[in-house]
């Protein structure tokens, strides 16, 4: 009875063993001789010799892709998934350049026929079928869907094999990945958090969130980005400054410009103890009534943080996840006989709320 009891935990454990192997992402790797890309399992295996070239952005492959590879004297542009199935041949959906990159197992594509946007999921199966003027990626299980709008240029007389477009008139709605509608007419001027979605029966009364009514009667809220931000940064940074405050919302690297190395980063403390006076009188220019200053939200910048503490803050293909990681830049600016400066501080969301992780003063010499 024992050998049996143990042979049948052997068993599970190994077939537990094999489906992680089997999960868990593939990492790209570069032939030394023809630049091609290829992947390999977590133990070093190849599991795909290189072979794929031109805009395969993949650095790590959960379960879809875009690839490109050359074949029949022609380059062949497809989704591919881990079974080796090819999907979407030449409907790949193409912002700026680039393909679209994986989010929570589902992809964006574009039929080549009637240039409308839908969605496969990790399978290779279309979830969301291509009826859609543009979609957002999946983010929580939600996407942004917009029908109903053209495309505008930004030379409408003249925009011949332009590809710089913007999207107007319309209407956005709020989908989920099983294309079903949450939230009809989708307005909103904001970046969102999709993955603090609260489903209520009242409109939420927390001034961070913004709130919506949904098709099923019920109230679908979000925390708003810009919202939530200012109200920490009056809390955190701006109402009873102190060293200790502004470490404790400091990341532990910061980056900072110097002449003439570029960006360079400390630990966090280490900056703030030495330049605590003059961050804190700039910062606190942004109590004043009259303080020029606005707050933008961008995402991580890749050609910056390159180190591999920042390597979650950033999708499959290395582009930032500014939906749910985003970078609150507050710039201040300062008016002098030649023009003006900026003082600028970049703060990122993280999982434990708002870091200061970068510094710019142009008339202040940070030490």
């Amino acid at each position: 009875m024992k050998k049996i009891l143990l042979a049948c935990i052997f068993i599970m454990l190994t077939g537990c063993s094999m489906y992680n192997r089997a999960d868990s992402p593939w990492t790209a790797f570069r032939n030394a001789d023809s630049d091609l890309i290829g992947f390999k399992d977590q133990n070093g295996s190849i599991r795909i010799q290189p072979r794929y070239a031109g805009f395969t952005a993949a650095r790590k492959f959960d379960k879809i892709i875009a690839v490109m590879e050359q074949s029949d004297g022609r380059m062949d542009a497809y989704y591919l998934i881990k079974s080796g199935e090819k999907v979407g041949r030449d409907n790949l959906y193409i912002f700026d350049n680039s393909p679209d990159c994986e989010s929570e197992g589902f992809v964006r594509f574009r039929d080549g026929k009637t240039d409308k946007a839908g969605m496969y999921n990790g399978k290779g199966e279309i979830v969301i079928p291509a009826e859609y003027d543009d979609l957002t990626n999946a983010r929580n299980g939600l996407v942004k869907a917009l029908k109903g709008a053209r495309k505008k240029y930004p030379d409408e007389n003249n925009h011949s094999g332009c590809k710089h477009f913007f999207w107007v008139e319309g209407k956005e709605s709020l989908i989920d990945t099983n294309n079903r509608i949450l939230i009809d007419d989708f307005k909103h001027n904001s970046t969102l958090d999709f993955y603090s979605l609260k489903i209520l029966e009242e409109p939420s009364l927390d001034p961070n969130r913004q709130t919506f009514p949904g098709v099923d009667g019920r109230y679908y809220s979000f925390i708003d980005y810009r919202k939530e931000f200012q109200a920490w940064l009056d809390s955190a940074m701006l109402d009873s400054p102190s060293k200790e405050k502004l470490i404790e919302s400091s990341y532990r690297h910061i980056y900072i410009w110097k002449e003439p190395d570029g960006w360079t980063s400390e630990p966090g403390n280490g900056i703030i103890d030495r330049n605590y006076e003059l961050i804190s009188s700039r910062l606190a220019e942004l109590r004043k009534e009259k303080a020029d200053n606005f707050i933008s939200i961008e995402g991580l910048n890749p050609f910056i943080y390159e180190a591999a503490e920042f390597e979650s803050y950033f999708n499959n293909c290395g582009e930032p996840q500014e939906w749910k990681y985003p970078v609150m830049s507050v710039t201040l600016n300062h008016k002098t006989e030649s023009g003006f400066n900026q003082d600028v501080f970049e703060f990122l969301r993280t999982d434990h709320g708002y870091k200061l992780i970068s510094i710019t003063i142009k008339n202040g010499n940070l030490q």
